[in-house]
C-alpha cells in the first residue's frame, strides 16, 4: 500500500510567508488605527487639555497664536533650545525651514514662583513638534513642558 506524501513546495512557503507577512501588517494597521492619538491640538481645547495632562493650568484667554518658521540652522541659543527640545522627546531640526504655529499662554499653576510663567506650544496640523515653560524676566527659567522638569 503507498502512502501519500505532503510535499513542502516553494509555492507553498511562498504562500505561508505572504499570509503571514499579510496578518502582520493587519495587525500593525489595526493598532495604529486604534491607538490613543491624544486631543487634537489644532484647538484651543485640545491644547488646553494636552497641557492639563501634564498637570499645568492655562489661562485660555492669554492665547497668543504666531505662525513661525523653525529655523534652517540649529547653532547657538537654537541648538541648546533643541536640546531642550530632544530631551522631551522632539528634535525641531526635523522641521528645519518649516512653517508651524506657535501657540503661549499663562500658566496659572506654577510652583512657588511669583514671575509670570509661559508655555509654548509649537504645532503642525494636529501635532505638537515642540515646546516648553519659561518666564520673561532676565533672571528666569525655560525648561521642558513635563512638571518633572520643573
Amino acid at each position: 500500500m503507498l502512502e501519500k506524501r505532503k510535499v513542502f513546495t516553494r509555492k507553498k512557503a511562498l504562500a505561508i510567508v505572504l499570509l503571514i507577512a499579510a496578518a502582520l501588517t493587519l495587525l500593525i494597521v489595526l493598532r495604529w488605527l486604534g491607538r490613543d492619538r491624544g486631543p487634537d491640538v489644532s484647538t484651543t481645547e485640545g491644547r488646553e487639555m494636552f497641557l492639563s495632562e501634564l498637570g499645568w493650568e492655562i489661562d485660555v484667554t492669554s492665547e497668543d497664536c504666531r505662525n513661525i518658521v523653525i529655523p534652517e540652522s540649529m547653532e547657538g541659543i537654537m541648538e541648546e533650545y533643541n536640546r531642550i527640545q530632544k530631551e522631551q522627546g522632539y528634535d525641531l531640526s526635523r522641521h528645519a525651514g518649516e512653517s508651524c504655529k506657535q501657540y503661549s499662554y499663562f500658566v496659572t499653576n506654577y510652583p512657588n514662583c511669583t514671575q509670570t510663567v509661559i508655555v509654548t506650544l509649537y504645532v503642525q496640523g494636529k501635532e505638537i513638534i515642540g515646546g516648553d515653560i519659561h518666564t520673561a524676566e532676565i533672571n528666569g527659567f525655560t525648561h521642558g513642558l513635563r512638571r518633572d522638569s520643573a
